[in-house]
């Protein structure tokens, strides 16, 4: 057995052992926690260095000509889109026009069931015609549910086909975020999109320059010549309010809160800001305008090539041409930030030693690589302007023949 005296001094020393453990384990661990909170940190990934838009529940900026992303907050979050969703429809609508199956001056009959539509409205009557340009000015100014759906049963014969174009095309333009349910926008199950989305359909849009004629508008007139004229006033507002501002769509149900994709063009930038699930309209284009500021204050763009521009000849197999020019279909530029050297900015043209027939016309070819130093900046494909079709064989001897009686 121990003796007191004894336990008491083994006590003593346990007791000096673990004070000594807890000075010099301490800190140690504080460093440990610390050194884990900033691995959490940083392991977040890329982040905007300040919120733009600190009551957008999702939202995101970028450039309309390069596509670059300069901001995003929660812009792949699937969120009901409200009248946005009209921006797929004037899209189809554009693009009908584009393609000759639609005239401006085409009748467009209201059917019941597209005069039954509630909220947003032109308050068009059963049976009662309207121009599809005056079918455009109701969707882009007074975001008309009613001629939304006139429109949508023009195009298509019902909105289901119409909606069934509509994601279709959202799965052509590589929308991971989006389905539809309807073309206007009123509250319906499975109808949601993204802010990431919205803003690659804004940009789709925007490549239809007609649009902005409806979009950019502050106030028109429908039925003007008529005893009942409507006054159609837009409804995004920062198209008087904030120069440059010419477009694109507000939106608001109970549900998706305020929501607006908006584009403004300014010293040839043209930028797209969306935002989805704003408190009210004032911090909704209060939001959006800081947003449109900082990309104008902050960015510039570099222009590369100028749409029509020459960029080389692409040699062609067994075509009814042997070589098919390239040009420019589009502006290529980059966008760089303001202040930030730019030495070192060069580009390739990258094609085939040839290509085999038949080439379909907008078939990619090669590709226009930016570089800064040893950096990629940007990518773009390059399209054939034509399609080459296969040469016979007749054509082929004579080419062939031809070439041996030429000298080099």
């Amino acid at each position: 057995m121990f003796r007191r005296g004894t336990i008491v001094k083994k006590l003593g020393y346990v007791i000096t052992m673990l004070l000594v453990l807890c000075i010099v384990i301490g800190p140690f661990s504080q460093a440990s926690a610390a050194f884990a909170e900033e691995k959490s940190k940083s392991s977040t990934g890329k982040a905007a260095s300040v919120d733009l838009a600190p009551g957008a529940r999702s939202a995101i900026l970028l450039d309309a000509g390069t596509g670059t992303i300069i901001y995003e907050k929660n812009s792949h979050d699937k969120l009901p889109p409200a009248s946005i969703t009209k921006i797929m429809t004037m899209l189809l609508t554009v693009e009908a026009l584009d393609e000759g199956r639609l005239q401006l001056t085409d009748k467009v009959r209201t059917s019941e069931y597209a005069a039954s539509m509630g909220g947003s409205q032109i308050f068009l009557e059963p049976g009662e015609e309207m121009t599809v340009d005056e079918m455009l000015k109701g969707i882009a100014m007074a975001s008309g549910n009613d001629a939304s759906v006139a429109m949508a049963e023009k195009i298509a014969g019902s909105e289901t086909s119409f909606v069934d174009l509509m994601n279709k095309r959202a799965e052509e333009l590589g929308l991971k975020d989006t389905h539809f349910a309807n073309c206007n926008g009123l509250p319906a199950d499975n109808h949601y999109s993204s802010a990431h989305d919205i803003a690659v359909m804004s940009r789709e849009l925007l490549k239809h320059e007609r649009i902005i004629k409806y979009t950019g508008a502050y106030q028109d007139y429908l039925r003007k010549d008529s005893e009942k004229p409507f006054w159609l006033v837009n409804t995004n507002k920062l198209v008087r309010f904030y120069t440059g501002a010419d477009g694109l769509k507000t939106g608001y149900t109970a549900e998706a809160k305020f929501c607006l994709s908006a584009t403004a063009a300014r010293d040839g930038l043209r930028a797209v800001a969306v935002v989805l699930g704003e408190p009210n309209t004032k911090t909704r284009n209060s939001e959006v305008s800081g947003m449109f500021d900082y990309l104008f204050s902050q960015y510039k763009v570099h222009t590369i090539h100028k749409e029509g521009d020459t960029l080389g000849t692409l040699a062609i197999e067994k075509g009814t041409k042997a070589q098919l020019p390239l040009t420019a279909k589009e502006t290529y530029s980059i966008l760089l930030k303001k202040g930030v050297a730019q030495e070192g900015i060069r580009h390739e043209v990258i094609l085939p030693e040839s290509v085999k027939a038949p080439v379909a016309e907008g078939q990619t070819v090669g590709k226009l690589i930016v570089y800064q130093g040893k950096d990629v900046l940007k990518e773009y494909d390059l399209k054939a302007g034509e399609a080459v079709a296969k040469a016979g064989w007749w054509k082929l001897f004579k080419r062939t023949a031809g070439s041996l009686f030429t000298a080099d």
